[in-house]
């Protein structure tokens, strides 16, 4: 009967909240954590599949793993890999004991995990049935950090041309404000970090959109100090939506643009371009001046012109964002992406992820440096770690502060110096 476990985690932070509900699971039955992989009976690696980077980490992690483990141990591969290619990962990778996609439990027989669960589950064509093992609304153990991801859906019903997830994610399956909230009072942490596929789209399959997100965001931020939003579709950051999240002391938005240039975002099968991105930033700095600002954006798309790439660096120029990650293109087996003509040569993509990336280092470093004399109020991650509401953690920089702060408490310090994205608080006496 195993005794200890294990849980390594991949990819996202919806990752996460898939792991911490696997852990309460495992709790529940009598498990204690381990004190480090090789003393576990069970060993489980929730995986990420988003990309073949994401793909090649997942693999690389695996065998890592079974070389360390001690003889009689358990290894169980879950999460989006398992999901998306669970047949094929059951003939390459023999040493692992169970690969369990979404909605097999744990502790089942490799037996009884039957070819082509993956597409059963993962695809639920018209909204099938959830799974009896439904990680979206499994109980949790307590957070053990002062801040805590809290998933509120699953699933996608978007068709981004780029975007495998909802081929194994399923269509977007929205959570109850109850359970929402009871998780959220469960946890007790401070700040609560909001997360799904399609944040913005919460409700929207329960025929209310909008309407949803808005009440439940005001619900949440009367139980914590802090709640951030991270992943809103650009199209749905609606004026309420807005003024929702500048009402809370935690104005970060964190936008999902992949591109500025309006004929690409149309091959990417989005919404949207740099004019109307612009205004809406514009839009939100009228109304809180400190706002700041995350996105992503694809580069190599398929049919990127050179004209496409001067778009998004004068969009980054222009825009002056305070955190932005840069992707390079990765064709996914089954998306629309693959399907066009265009291909943009490596090298050259290369050279435009350095031209930007280097470009909104800069913007960053100097965004940072600016905060230097200003005062702000932090919470204390860990000791001597702190962030404010510019920062949302495990992503952005951080903030060096007094060893003597209490983990978990908010303190009120003012920056005297920046180190790249990270920053140094002296305490302000009260």
């Amino acid at each position: 009967m195993p005794r200890s476990y294990w849980v390594e985690t991949l990819g996202c932070p919806k990752n996460q909240v898939d792991s911490d509900k696997l852990e309460g699971t495992l709790v529940a039955d009598g498990l204690e954590v381990a004190g480090d992989p090789e003393a576990a009976d069970v060993i489980v690696i929730n995986t990420c599949a988003f990309i073949e980077a994401a793909r090649q980490e997942s693999i690389d992690t695996i065998l890592a793993f079974d070389a360390r483990r001690r003889p009689g141990s358990r290894l169980v591969v879950t999460g989006c890999l398992a999901e998306r290619y669970h047949d094929e990962l059951v003939e390459a990778l023999p040493e692992v004991d169970l690969i369990a996609p979404f909605g097999v439990s744990l502790h089942a027989a490799p037996e009884a995990v039957p070819a082509g669960v993956a597409v059963a589950i993962g695809t639920r064509p018209n909204r099938a049935p959830v799974p009896s093992f439904d990680l979206l609304n499994l109980p949790r153990p307590a957070a053990k950090a002062p801040w805590a991801y809290v998933k509120v859906a699953e699933g996608c019903d978007r068709n981004c041309g780029f975007c495998a997830i909802p081929s194994f994610r399923g269509k977007q399956r929205s959570r109850t404000p109850h359970d929402v909230l009871a998780e959220v009072e469960a946890l007790g942490a401070k700040e609560i970090v909001l997360v799904a596929q399609d944040l913005a789209a919460y409700g929207r399959d329960q025929g209310q959109g909008e309407r949803a997100l808005v009440p439940l965001l005001a619900s949440i931020n009367a139980r914590v100090d802090w709640v951030r939003l991270l992943y809103l579709y650009p199209s749905d950051l609606t004026d309420g939506l807005i003024d929702a999240i500048c009402a809370t002391d935690v104005p970060y938005f964190d936008l999902s643009l992949q591109h500025v240039s309006a004929p690409l975002l149309r091959r990417m099968r989005r919404w949207g371009d740099g004019a109307r991105f612009l205004s809406r930033i514009e839009a939100i700095r009228g109304r809180r001046p400190e706002a700041a600002f995350r996105t992503n954006f694809i580069v190599g798309y398929p049919g990127e012109t050179e004209e496409d790439h001067e778009a998004l660096v004068a969009f980054l120029d222009q825009a002056q964002l305070d955190w932005c990650g840069f992707f390079a293109f990765s064709p996914e087996e089954g998306t629309y992406a693959t399907t066009l003509d265009g291909e943009v040569a490596a090298g050259l993509r290369d050279e435009r992820l350095h031209e930007l990336r280097e470009q909104q280092d800069d913007i960053t470093t100097a965004r940072r440096d600016a905060l230097i004399g200003s005062t702000v109020v932090v919470l204390v991650d860990e000791v001597g770690v702190a962030r404010s509401f510019r920062e949302a953690p495990e992503i952005d920089g951080v903030i060096e502060v007094s060893a003597e702060l209490a983990v978990g408490s908010f303190a009120t310090v003012e920056i005297v110096d920046a180190q790249g994205t990270d920053l140094v608080g002296a305490t302000v006496e009260s």
